[in-house]
């Protein structure tokens, strides 16, 4: 994807220039992730009709236990073959070699972003440049005589700003705001899983027979719209906290840069990390189930697996996110444009609009400060982290950010040119701490996607199954592995622990997905040994691809070898100057 980079560095300067050149070359790795995530979706796909996990589930003739206590009535597996097959695209083999495949991508792709950024900025001459020069620079023009800031330590005020730190008090600003912001986050996650909780209840009771079947699955959807809302509005108050928080030390981008991530961090990725360690693992049993306020019962996982749920709930988010926000963007270039011609066909004098002056013009065009570039960085660091944590649940998530990045390059130059006034153009040789936070991102991709494979999605105790338990590993010969293992996952319940199955005109024992004893509820020895298999993948997995993200690092250099030798020549032919 060719940009005018050096026109737009001439007009806006490096930093604008390295934003867009960075943005562009995300776009274009995007593309293998993209298509091998389109892969392992055909890939499931294919065997989509051939699976005998999705044709044990959709010929079963389980009884289930209800999903609720008064109105849910017992349900047939087969029922849910939809879902079962949903979760086979998303919760299958190649799934856990895309996943290790996103770890290394997003390290090959800092790595050759440093080498493509660094042709640019040896050829803009700012290899070197550093932020004390550009500050000095701009006092010399606003002042020929002016004299440099010097550095300065003050033992005294240290000591003030650690011990307010430490006792929550400030004169002007109480540093607790930080712990009550994510106890706030934290709060709003729960308030979610209670929302869902309730609407599923809801759900399940009303009229509508469609609803009243996928309960748990319009629960889902809803709550990830919820979601969705809640992270616009915390964004806002993400912001106003993060600058008051920069208050208390250097009020630079850098810490405002950090503080505000890590806000969306927790932000946005709070609630699915419930959906994907969570959910269906502290719900309890028949009998002891684990309720809110002792009502209403935490939800549970499909036989299938808990995968699809964290599947909804990201493709919820990100279409929204991406969705509504370009439609948003695109709205207001168009309502401007509108409000000039309006202008123009009224007659008014061309200096009133669309036709002053071009200062006038840009002076009425949205205001801009030294923070504007950070929001279309936080925008897309932010899509970065939903392209590769949990990338295991939705193979698809590279596909999707690669079509929005096409169209975002150029809704964020439409705004940058012809809706906010100019940005001062400034120096720079790099991203600057965005750089920190896509590594960290890099390593937090490793632990979440060994965690989803290893924890979350049913691919251990498929494997267990396969090898321990199931018809090849007993000898069985012309029968197919995975033969009987959704009825292997399943255990039964007792009608006396399900007083209100006691009504139904049904003589059965409703099944529920755990590994329990059906006499006395306790764990069995399946259970621990998947246990211990999950724990040994999770540290195998990440100690692997730890390893390759290493070997990646190590082998693409910083900068190509031409910038390296024509910086060489730049360096002996200063000092030849200086020397004469």
């Amino acid at each position: 994807m060719t940009q005018p980079v050096d026109d737009v560095r001439s007009y806006f300067g490096e930093k604008v220039a390295l934003y867009y050149l960075w943005l562009g070359w995300y776009t274009i790795l995007l593309v293998p992730a993209a298509i091998l995530g389109v892969i392992v979706f055909l890939y499931a796909l294919a065997f989509f009709n051939t699976s005998p996990l999705i044709k044990e589930v959709c010929e079963s003739d389980t009884v289930m236990c209800p999903r609720c206590d008064k109105w849910c009535q017992v349900w047939q597996l087969r029922d849910t073959c939809t879902y079962a097959k949903v979760s086979h695209l998303f919760d299958n083999e190649g799934t856990v070699a895309f996943a290790m495949f996103m770890a290394v991508w997003a390290t090959i792709f800092l790595e050759l972003w440093k080498r493509h950024k660094a042709t640019f900025v040896s050829k803009w001459k700012v290899f070197d440049w550093c932020e004390e020069e550009e500050e000095l620079i701009l006092g010399v023009v606003n002042d020929p005589n002016c004299h440099p800031k010097e550095f300065r330590h003050s033992y005294l005020r240290s000591t003030l700003v650690l011990v307010a730190i430490l006792h929550h008090r400030r004169s002007s600003f109480h540093p607790g705001l930080y712990q009550c912001l994510l106890v706030l986050i934290i709060g709003l996650t729960q308030a979610l899983v209670v929302f869902r909780v309730v609407a599923a209840v809801q759900l399940s009771e009303g009229t509508w027979e469609f609803v009243r079947d996928h309960a748990n699955t319009v629960a889902v959807m809803l709550g990830a719209v919820l979601h969705y809302f809640t992270m616009q509005v915390m964004t806002k108050v993400n912001k106003v906290v993060a600058f008051k928080l920069c208050e208390i030390g250097e009020s630079e981008e850098r810490s405002f840069t950090v503080k505000m991530f890590t806000f969306q961090f927790f932000t946005l990725f709070s609630s699915l990390i419930y959906v994907a360690f969570f959910l269906g693992r502290i719900n309890g049993r028949p009998g002891s189930y684990v309720r809110i306020s002792g009502k209403w019962r935490l939800e549970e996982c499909h036989p299938s697996g808990c995968l699809t749920d964290l599947f909804i709930q990201m493709a919820v988010i990100m279409l929204l996110k991406q969705t509504l926000n370009n439609i948003f963007e695109f709205t207001c270039g168009h309502c401007y444009k509108n409000a000039c011609r309006e202008e123009e066909k009224m007659g008014h004098d061309p200096c009133d609009i669309c036709k002053l002056r071009d200062w006038l013009r840009n002076y009425d065009l949205n205001d801009v400060n030294s923070f504007s570039l950070f929001n279309e960085f936080l925008e897309m660091v932010v899509q970065f982290s939903f392209t590769t944590i949990f990338v295991a649940a939705f193979p698809l998530a590279p596909l999707l950010a690669l079509i929005n990045n096409i169209f975002e390059i150029r809704l964020d130059a439409i705004k940058m040119v012809s809706l906010e006034r100019r940005l001062v153009p400034k120096k720079t040789n790099d991203i600057g701490i965005w750089t920190k936070v896509l590594e960290a991102i890099g390593v937090l991709a490793v632990i979440a996607n060994g965690l989803v494979i290893g924890v979350s999605s049913d691919f251990i105790p498929r494997l267990v199954y396969r090898y321990h338990y199931g018809p090849c590993a007993n000898g069985e010969a012309d029968v197919h592995c995975m033969k009987g293992y959704i009825n292997d996952t399943l255990s039964t319940a007792h009608i006396t622990d399900l007083s209100r199955l006691l009504m139904v005109k049904l003589v059965c024992f409703p099944s529920y997905k755990d590994y329990r004893n059906d006499v006395d509820y306790s764990l069995t020895s399946q259970f621990w040994l998947i246990m211990a298999v999950r724990f040994a993948f999770v540290i195998l997995f990440e100690h692997v691809v730890v390893i390759f993200k290493f070997i990646a690092a190590w082998f693409v250099p910083d900068s190509p070898m031409l910038v390296k030798n024509d910086r060489l020549k730049d360096k002996l032919s200063r000092l030849k100057e200086e020397l004469q």
